[in-house]
Formats: C-alpha cells, structure tokens, sequence
C-alpha cells in the first residue's frame, strides 16, 4: 500500500486547484476521478469570465490545469473507479480499480455532481439516440439540424447560444416565466437570430423510433400541448451532487451537499470538502477554484499539526 500525505478524490477545478496548492507545499498527493481530469469544466464550450484569461475553452483550461498540478509532482488517476473506501479512521484507505490500494492522513473530497434529469421514461429512452448534456461533446452531431434545449439557467442559454454554430435553430424551453442566468447571458441568447424562445411549458415526453423525432410539451397556463419537430435535446436543469457513498458518514443537508465549516472541514477528522459538492450558492469555476485553495489550506494546517 503506497502512503500519500493528502488523497483528492475528485480532479475538476476544485480538486485540481488543491493539488497544486499542496504539492508546491512538498506535500505528496494523489487525485483520483472516476471520468476525466476538469471535471464538468471540460464540457463547457466556452469560458470567457475566468480572471486573466480573455477566453478559452473548458477543455484547455482544464488541461491547463492538470499539466501544472503535475509539474508540481501530482499523481492523477482519471478514469479509475474507487472500489473500496474507509475514510474515517486516522489513516484514510482507498482501493482503485479493485487492485490498488493507497492511505493517506488526509482526504479532500471534490466530487463534483452530475447532471439532473427531468426523470422522464421517454428521456432514459432516447438517452445517447438524441438526448445529450454536453454541448460541448454531441454539438457537432445535429449539424444543420433543428434542435431543443431544456433549462433556463445560465448553461442552459450559453449553450444554446454555442449550439447555433451546429444546429440551424436552437428553441430554449423554461418551465418559468423568466430566466435565472446573467443579464448578458439572456441578453446574448434571447437576442440571437437561430434562438427561440418558449417559457412556461415543461417537457411531457420524447417522441421517436430508434432516435428523437420530436418533443411534447405542455404549458403550465392552460395545460395547452405542442409537439416541436426537433432531433436533438440537450439538458441543462442543474446538477446532482456526487455524495451517495458518503450517507452515514459525512454530515450532508437535504439536498445531499456535503456541509462543513468555514475552512471547508467536515465532521469527519482529517476530511475536507471542495467545489460543487459542498454546501454554497454560487457554483462556477472561479469558486471551485477558490474552495480547492481554502480546503489545500485546511489540509496543510492539519497536516502539520500532526
């Protein structure tokens, strides 16, 4: 079994940002995620908000990010499954891919979460053959074709809006009466010429054979049906976060985020928490960032108190 000092389970923004923090500290740190290193970061088209950086996609400024949290001597496992897990005890074990097994004295869980689903049996359905939730990955694959996007945040309408370059019309479909993004964001989406825009209806189910043909949905007014012609549904209604093996162990509210204190401990010693999996608000990649710096901090404090 190989000692590390820290184990960041989790390697978006978050867990990323605490590696570099703790490995230039000369600590010796392993991250494990079971997809790839960026998190959801990687699936966003484009990020234009990320202080110092005019623009840049979410691919490279997370593959900015793994180069540096390596230089620093990081060990990242991406795409490994965690297969046993003891995190309570003074001396926290992990076993990956069922064959290799790693300790640590500290554990930063940076999970991030997953994307919500409208929990449809006609979505599960077409889930891959027209149902998607990463522009970003399936764009291309609706080329010059008539598409809809369900969600009324702020990925939801910069999505849309990097969808136009694929599709020859994008209808964003809300289920309230106004939007929950950023003024530019509404701006940029409501007033592109390939948008439509529905609000107050809510998807009653996905039509097709062996791919999405075209999508009902009801108006929460009248109770009014309309079917749209469209192949594709991209979905942007929020994300789960990723703390179900956690249940009983770490102290989490009702919505499954894990709660810790202002330097992001949680109830377990030696256990922080960082990114979209904790507790908060405002959810976006500078905060992710922000919360790997807090919680590698935490660690340092701890682990040099040991």
């Amino acid at each position: 079994m190989k000692k590390f000092d820290t184990i960041i389970i989790g390697a978006g923004p978050a867990g990323l940002t605490a590696g570099i923090y703790l490995a230039r500290a000369k600590k010796s740190v392993l991250i494990v995620d079971q997809g790839a290193a960026g998190g959801q970061m990687t699936l966003t088209h484009k990020i234009a908000n990320y202080p110092g950086v005019e623009e840049v996609s979410g691919y490279q400024l997370a593959n900015n990010m793994k180069k540096q949290a390596k230089s620093f001597g990081c060990k990242i496992y991406s795409s490994s499954k965690i297969t046993k897990m003891d995190i309570t005890g003074d001396e926290k074990f992990i076993e990956v891919d069922g064959e290799d097994n790693y300790s640590a004295d500290s554990v930063i869980l940076a999970l991030g979460g997953e994307p919500r689903s409208l929990g449809l049996d006609s979505e599960k359905k077409f889930k891959g053959k027209g149902i998607s939730y990463c522009a970003t990955c399936d764009g291309d694959f609706f080329q010059d074709q008539d598409i809809v996007v369900i969600g009324g945040g702020n990925s939801a309408l910069e999505e849309a809006v990097s969808l136009t370059e694929y599709a020859s019309s994008v209808t964003i479909v809300h289920q309230f009466d106004n939007f929950q993004g950023y003024e530019h964001a509404i701006k940029e989406a409501t007033e592109h010429p390939k948008i439509k825009i529905i609000l107050e209806h809510e998807v009653e189910e996905f039509i097709g054979d062996e791919g999405l043909t075209s999508v009902r949905i009801k108006s929460n007014k009248d109770g009014s049906e309309k079917v749209l012609n469209v192949t594709g549904a991209f979905i942007f209604i929020g994300y789960i976060p990723r703390t179900d093996p956690f249940k009983g162990i770490i102290n989490l509210n009702t919505r499954g985020e894990i709660i810790t204190d202002s330097d992001l401990k949680t109830n377990v010693g030696g256990v922080f928490a960082a990114g979209d999996v904790i507790e908060k608000k405002v959810r976006q990649v500078t905060t992710a960032v922000s919360d790997g710096t807090v919680a590698a901090l935490g660690v340092l404090g701890f682990l040099n108190s040991k």
